[in-house]
């Protein structure tokens, strides 16, 4: 974890980027594939939403959800990402949803820098990493 500066404009510019977005986005695709077969599944996509914690807990504080309740949610974050309705999430449909997602954040980030703590290997950490390396570019 490190603590980083960040804004709205960071996920922006970084979502805006279409090959770095992609870039950061595409391997955690592929890790969740773990049947290697091009798609993601409700049972692949699960995981990746329990570790973000973001059902089971508010502000760092747990929320307790029974089985059934969280199973609901789940469903519905699932639905939300299949698109076409076919059961499965495709490369792009991910890809989408995440931008999606990235771009609510930075909406409730606003336009003002502020610290925060973030993931070394997170998205955000990746559009912080992305923001550094193009104003570098600037200055050389």
């Amino acid at each position: 974890m490190g603590v980083v500066f960040i804004d709205g404009t960071t996920v922006r510019d970084f979502v805006k980027d279409e090959e770095a977005f992609n870039k950061a986005v595409d391997p955690l695709f592929t890790d969740l594939d773990t049947n290697k077969d091009g798609v993601l599944s409700r049972s692949e996509l699960r995981p990746a939403f329990e570790r973000l914690s973001l059902i089971e807990s508010h502000l760092g504080v747990p929320v307790h959800k029974t089985p059934e309740e969280l199973k609901v949610i789940y469903d519905e974050v699932f639905e939300k990402f299949d698109t076409d309705h076919n059961q499965t999430v495709d490369h792009m449909e991910f890809r989408e949803q995440i931008k999606q997602i990235l771009l609510a954040v930075a909406e409730g980030l606003g336009d003002s820098p502020l610290n925060m703590i973030v993931e070394d290997e997170s998205l955000l950490a990746k559009a912080v990493e992305h923001e550094e390396a193009e104003n570098h570019r600037v200055k050389v």
